[in-house]
Formats: structure tokens, C-alpha cells, sequence
């Protein structure tokens, strides 16, 4: 809501000797006013939207672009691409304070208001009028466009009932009740999900945009707003919930493409910092590097699948919600063991599953597999990608020799650390193997049971261990091994089962 600040000036005359004196205010667009604070933070070397990782040479410099040439901009991309977030964070570079004529409510500037109200007002009471503040947050308003919305909503409409209320004229200004765009006057204005506004009611934003204005209801009632108007979209649902129209689509000075993470690190950074992992437990929470690759190499995997739909993409949302449904497993498991870390393992990202299905929508051919199926594989390919990272060329035939002598392990799902690192110790260097993944000899339990369990859901999907509900880990078996190894092209869609020879690559 807006404030009025104690330590600012409360009446024009007061504001008239104040630092926001008209020369400063008086003809100074938000545009300009952006455009200003955003060339000091540059040349003072501040972070420009800190906590957005990835759009550092790609998006950030377009969005800075269209700020300086005073642009109203778009930014287009599929879901879970921070566009929502970027676009709310320009309330950074508008002033901290700004006054306007208290009352009301299109915020008119004291020195050149546009309402008849305001007008009539300094009229009346000269340098007592009384001057309201508002803070940078206020002066910025969204709405997420529907079908059902109106062009009263956006723009406005005539009040019969505060005319009558007041004895006015029906066609007198004081009775309009202003629309969303005109109370954003002087500030920023941002609709999301643009295709889904109506047609008609997108051509009223034709005149707000080139001329500055808008009409209501086909009364003479010109309000020369100050917006800087930006909007979202997602270019892959134009054809089934609606389009841009061409002309408004002309009249957007700057388009901005968004895109998910290029690298991997960008994706866990984005993860680490917007999942829930600090969570003040009884049982600390610990995440080791490789789970958070997995996880990660998850989403990029879905998104190179080809059973994953292009069109509807796989949100950066998706490893949130897996990381933190992760750790929640974790601590589950945690508490019912009394343990004193909370340390995630592979088998807690398959307990994540209802995480995943929801947030991909799947072609015809994984319609056909099924969502848990699809979401298995996935996993499974993430994991063997990872694994590949830290055991590139290690030699674990030793593991393999074991198994294929006759041994098998079954690891409980929810078995404490030590329950687990017990039956791991069993299996002839395996634990050895796990200093590759950073850990000392005085690691904690739970986080050696997470490193060996890792390693042997590593050579699963390698295809050298096989594993099922009943027996859990046992010897692969070997003439598919040695027959239809594995290939790279798993990653785009094709099932492990159904790899040809030709690319095999064997740890020995």
C-alpha cells in the first residue's frame, strides 16, 4: 500500500523546496527514471539481478538493452524460465520514493497531474495540497492474463452508481473507475502469459503504447498515462490458447528470448538456491555433489528426451521440487533411525518420483510407457551420466567379480547408515572406490552409505550390476553386457534395452 513517509515533504509547497523539486520531476517519464538508475548501478558495478544464474551474456544484456533505449519489451520462453521473477525485479531500478498527489488513484504527478480530481485539487488548496509517497514495490502491478478478462478491467469504465452517489453527470470523468493500467500510472506495468488475452482487449493497448493514452468507454477522457509496459509469454502455446496479435506484437519495441540453463552448474546453482534444503532440523541436512548432479542431469536429460514434449518444456521447477522431495526422504529416514545427518541417496531420488511425472508432459510414445516409466529411465540415465564423471576409466571389475561369483546385496530402503555401511563393506572395494567422490576415512556413516550406494546404482546403469525389488543388486547378466552395451542415445528417448553394439564402453 502506499505510505506516506515521515521524513518527506507532506504538501506541494514543502515538496516545491525539497531534492524533488519540479525541474527533477516535472517532465521525467519512468522510462527515463529507469533508464537513469540503471546507468549509475553500470557504472558503479553493481549486480543488476542478483540470484538470476544463466542469463548473464544472453538475457541480462537484451533486458539492460531495452531499458536504455526505453523500450516496453517482451520475454519469451517456456515455463520455468525465471520470466515472472526477472520482470519483478526492475522495481530495483526505480526510485526509492516517489511522490504523488495523496488520494489518488492513478498516483498523478503533484507538478503535471492528468485527472480532473487531482487538477481540481491543486487548484483549491495551492501549496497545501497534500502529497502521498509511494515505494518502488508499489509502483509496479501484474496480471496474469485470462480469457475472461475484460477491457473495464484493464482499462476502465464508467461508474453509474458513483455518479449517482456524487450527482454527476454520467459522462463527467469523476465518474470513471479506473483499470488496472491506469492506477500502474508511474510505475511499471507487466502482464504474464500474454496469447491468452483476448484479442480485442490487446488492441487496447495500442493507443497506451504509441500514444500514451487511453479512452473510456467512448467518452472524452484522454489519460496520457507513464507506464513502462512489459510482457511474458510462451511461444510454443500461441496455437492453442491464443496469439499476439501482429500490430502489438509491433508496437513491442524489444522481444527477449529466455532459455533454460546451457550448463549444468548454472542448473545446480539455480537449484541450490531456490529449493528448501536449510531447513533448522534436529537432523542437519547434508547433500552430496553427485546427488545434486543427478538431479540436475535429470531435468537436462528430460529435456533431450525424446518422449518428453519440446513444446511444453521441462521447468527448472522440476529439480526443486525433486531436490527437496529428496531431502525430505532423507530426513524421514533420518528420524525413524535417530541418525545425526540426513544424508540423501539414490534411492531417495526414485522416492521423488511424484515430484518428476507432474512436470513433464510426455509425447505419444512415453504415453504409451507410461510417466513412472519414463521418470525410472530418466533417472537412471542421470545417474550413469554422473557416474561417468567420477569413474571415467576406473577400474571395478573387482565389484563386478564379486557379484558374478554369487553375491548379492539388498540395501533397505529406509536401513540406518550403519545397517547399510555393513552390508557394503562386504562387497571387496567397493568402499575404497568412494574417496573418488571427496570422502575421508572418518566420514560419517550416513555419508559413506549415500557414496556406496551410489557407486552400485552407478554400475546398474553402466549395465554391470542388475537390480530388483526381490533380490537387489546382483550380477548383470553378461552376454547382454557383452552384446548390447550401452549408448549414448539413451539420453534422447531410447530405451536402455534396446541399444546395438556398435558404442560400448566397459570399465575394467
Amino acid at each position: 500500500m502506499p505510505l506516506t513517509h515521515p521524513e518527506l515533504p507532506r504538501t506541494l509547497g514543502e515538496l516545491r523546496r525539497s531534492a524533488f523539486s519540479e525541474d527533477h520531476l516535472a517532465n521525467r517519464s519512468v522510462k527515463d527514471e529507469l533508464r537513469t538508475n540503471l546507468i549509475a548501478r553500470l557504472r558503479n558495478g553493481e549486480p543488476l539481478f542478483p540470484g538470476i544464474v544463466g542469463y548473464e551474456d544472453t538475457v541480462v544484456p537484451q533486458v539492460v538493452n531495452a531499458l536504455l533505449s526505453r523500450h516496453n519489451f517482451i520475454l519469451l520462453g517456456l515455463r520455468g524460465q525465471a520470466k515472472t521473477r526477472l520482470v519483478r525485479m526492475l522495481t530495483a531500478f526505480l526510485d526509492p520514493w516517489t511522490p504523488y498527489v495523496a488520494g489518488c488513484e492513478i498516483h498523478d504527478n503533484p507538478y503535471s497531474p492528468i485527472c480532473k480530481q487531482c487538477r481540481t485539487m491543486i487548484a483549491e488548496h495551492g501549496e497545501t495540497a497534500p502529497i502521498g509517497w509511494l515505494a518502488a514495490d508499489d509502483r509496479y502491478v501484474e496480471k496474469l492474463a485470462t480469457p475472461d478478462v475484460t477491457i473495464a478491467d484493464m482499462i476502465g469504465d464508467i461508474d453509474p452508481i458513483k455518479a449517482a452517489r456524487r450527482g454527476q453527470d454520467i459522462s463527467d470523468e469523476l465518474t470513471v473507475h479506473y483499470g488496472l493500467l491506469p492506477r500502474a500510472n508511474r510505475g511499471i506495468f507487466a502482464i504474464n502469459e500474454l496469447p491468452d488475452l483476448a484479442g480485442k482487449i490487446q488492441v487496447g493497448l495500442f493507443n497506451i503504447m504509441q500514444e500514451g493514452d487511453v479512452q473510456i468507454k467512448g467518452y472524452p477522457v484522454r489519460l496520457p498515462l507513464d507506464l513502462l509496459l512489459v510482457f511474458t509469454a510462451n511461444p510454443e502455446d500461441y496455437t492453442a490458447r491464443g496469439k499476439i496479435i501482429t500490430p502489438l506484437k509491433d508496437r513491442i519495441g524489444s522481444e527477449i528470448r529466455t532459455h533454460y540453463p546451457a550448463e549444468l552448474e548454472q542448473g545446480m546453482a539455480i537449484t541450490s538456491t531456490e529449493a528448501w534444503l536449510s531447513r533448522g532440523s534436529s537432523s542437519p541436512v547434508r547433500v552430496p555433489k553427485y546427488i545434486s548432479e543427478v538431479v540436475e542431469q535429470l531435468a537436462f536429460s528430460a529435456r533431450d528426451d525424446r518422449r518428453v514434449d519440446k513444446r511444453s518444456g521441462v521447468s527448472q521447477r522440476l529439480p526443486i521440487s525433486v531436490m527437496e522431495n529428496v531431502v525430505s526422504n532423507a530426513e524421514r529416514r533420518a528420524y525413524a533411525n535417530a541418525e545425526v545427518l540426513a544424508v540423501p541417496r539414490v534411492g531417495d531420488i526414485y522416492a521423488a518420483l511424484p515430484a518428476i511425472t507432474g512436470k513433464i508432459e510426455l509425447e505419444y510414445e512415453g504415453e504409451l510407457k507410461g510417466g513412472d516409466a519414463v521418470a525410472r529411465e530418466l533417472i537412471r540415465v542421470a545417474v550413469s551420466k554422473v557416474f561417468d564423471r567420477f569413474y571415467e576409466g576406473v577400474n571395478m571389475q573387482p565389484i563386478v567379480h564379486w557379484f558374478e561369483l554369487g553375491g548379492s546385496l539388498k540395501l533397505p530402503a529406509d536401513g540406518s547408515a550403519s545397517q547399510v555401511v555393513s552390508q557394503l563393506n562386504a562387497v571387496p572395494a567397493l568402499m575404497e572406490k568412494t574417496r573418488a567422490l571427496g570422502l575421508s576415512e572418518n566420514e560419517a556413516d550416513e555419508v559413506r552409505a549415500s557414496a556406496g550406494e551410489f557407486i552400485l546404482e552407478g554400475l546398474y546403469a553402466r549395465r554391470r550390476l542388475s537390480r530388483s525389488e526381490e533380490l537387489g543388486f546382483t550380477a548383470g547378466e553378461r552376454k547382454r553386457e557383452d552384446t548390447r552395451p550401452r549408448r549414448g542415445a539413451a539420453s534422447e528417448g531410447e530405451d536402455l534395452d534396446e541399444e546395438p553394439p556398435s558404442k560400448s564402453r566397459r570399465y575394467n
